[in-house]
C-alpha cells in the first residue's frame, strides 16, 4: 500500500501550469515544510516535501493556497528519474496528491503567512468552523458547487 498523509506550511505560492491539448489539465506544484517530531543535534527540524495535484484540485490549489498557510494533505509518493541538460540522471520524490484541506482556520493562517514572510492578503477561503460544527462556503463559491 503506499499512502502518504501530510500537514505542513505551505513554503510558496504553488505554481500551476497546464498541459497541452485538445483538453488542458491543471497541474500545480507546491512544497510544504513538515516539521519533524524528533531531531538530532544539528539536523533540520522540518522536511520539505514537493507535492504535485491536478485537475480541479490545481485549480483549488492555485485560488485559495499562499505560502505559510498550513494545509493538510493526502496521496501517493511516486518516484522517477531523468537525466538533465548536463547529462546527470537526476532522482526525483514527490506526493501525488489525492486530498488536500485547509488545517487552520482563515484568521489563524492569516497570522501564519504573515510570520512566514507570506502575503497578509488573503482570498475567500474557506473560515472557522461554526458553533455546529459545519464549515461556512466562502462567497462567490455557489457557482462552483455541482450539488447547487
Amino acid at each position: 500500500m503506499n499512502k502518504v498523509i501530510l500537514m505542513g506550511r505551505l513554503t510558496r505560492d504553488p505554481e500551476v501550469r497546464y498541459s497541452q491539448g485538445e483538453k488542458p489539465v491543471a497541474v500545480a506544484r507546491y512544497t510544504l515544510a513538515v516539521n519533524r517530531t524528533f531531531k538530532r543535534q544539528g539536523e533540520a527540524d522540518a522536511d520539505f516535501i514537493n507535492c504535485v495535484t491536478f485537475g480541479r484540485s490545481a485549480e483549488f490549489a492555485e485560488k485559495y493556497f499562499r505560502q505559510g498557510i498550513r494545509i493538510v494533505v493526502s496521496g501517493r509518493i511516486q518516484t522517477g528519474s531523468y537525466t538533465n541538460r548536463d547529462g546527470v540522471k537526476v532522482y526525483t520524490t514527490e506526493v501525488i496528491v489525492e486530498e488536500q484541506e485547509f488545517a487552520e482556520s482563515k484568521s489563524a493562517s492569516a497570522q501564519s503567512a504573515a510570520s512566514y514572510g507570506g502575503r497578509t492578503e488573503t482570498a475567500a477561503a474557506p473560515s472557522a468552523p461554526a458553533g455546529d460544527g459545519f464549515m461556512n462556503i466562502p462567497d462567490g463559491l455557489d457557482e462552483e458547487l455541482p450539488f447547487s
